[in-house]
């Protein structure tokens, strides 16, 4: 009676993460919303990119994949989470393609093109592993590195921080929101005794909490080296 007490409080621990996790991950997929404003306001992307969007839509959709009950058993949550994401990665793709220079816009249609027929040569690959074991690592895999790229790409901007001692290019809202995602859903893979969902996402824990500790000593210095300055300015 205690070992069905001791799992299902487990269980449960592990759906409170899980859910925590799809809570903060959604406010991670709305913070391009005022880049998007901005772009549908000017009807023009600018300068700014649309391979990030892809990137993410790709590793949506093969995390999607691997928290099906096709590849591994009790992961709804990884379902729900991928599943929103992709929406919304997919939505801001396709506004982009709208709004976007002729050249980009085939460059992106061929990235979109090309994004899903790799999910789809790995969703048809795996299903012809008979062994499930088998095709868990061979997903799993693919997953974990999926992620492991992700949470390492704000590595450039931990790299800028450093070098310009500034924390423009590193939005606190959305390093929080990192670290908040991928802190909750490395307690649900630990729960849920998943190795290729806790060590991704203890790896962006890390990552996240490196980004935090950086934004907070550097925006401390700025603060102390503006109060240093002094409150009326003589040019005589």
């Amino acid at each position: 009676m205690d070992v069905f007490a001791f799992q299902g409080s487990f269980s449960m621990w592990k759906d409170v993460a899980g859910i925590a996790g799809n809570i903060f991950a959604f406010g991670l997929f709305i913070s391009p919303m005022p880049t998007f404003r901005r772009i549908l306001r000017n009807k023009s992307t600018e300068q700014f990119s649309g391979l990030p969007y892809i990137y993410s839509l790709l590793n949506c959709l093969i995390c999607l994949w691997y928290g099906s009950p096709f590849i591994s058993q009790r992961n709804l949550m990884l379902v729900t989470v991928n599943s929103v994401g992709a929406t919304f990665q997919l939505c801001y793709i396709i506004l982009f393609i709208m709004h976007t220079d002729k050249k980009n816009k085939m460059r992106m249609l061929v990235l979109l093109l090309v994004v899903f027929a790799v999910v789809g040569l790995i969703v048809a690959g795996s299903l012809q592993i008979p062994d499930k074991l088998a095709r868990w690592y061979f997903v799993g895999f693919l997953s974990c590195a999926s992620l492991v790229s992700m949470f390492a790409s704000p590595l450039f901007v931990i790299n800028l921080v450093i070098r310009t001692k500034s924390v423009e290019f590193m939005p606190f809202y959305l390093s929080l929101s990192t670290f908040l995602l991928s802190g909750s859903f490395l307690l649900y893979g630990l729960f849920n005794s998943d190795a290729f969902v806790y060590t991704p996402n203890g790896i962006g824990t890390i990552l996240g909490i490196v980004q935090l500790s950086l934004y907070c000593y550097y925006h401390r210095s700025s603060i102390e080296e503006e109060t240093k300055e002094p409150l009326i300015v003589s040019y005589v």
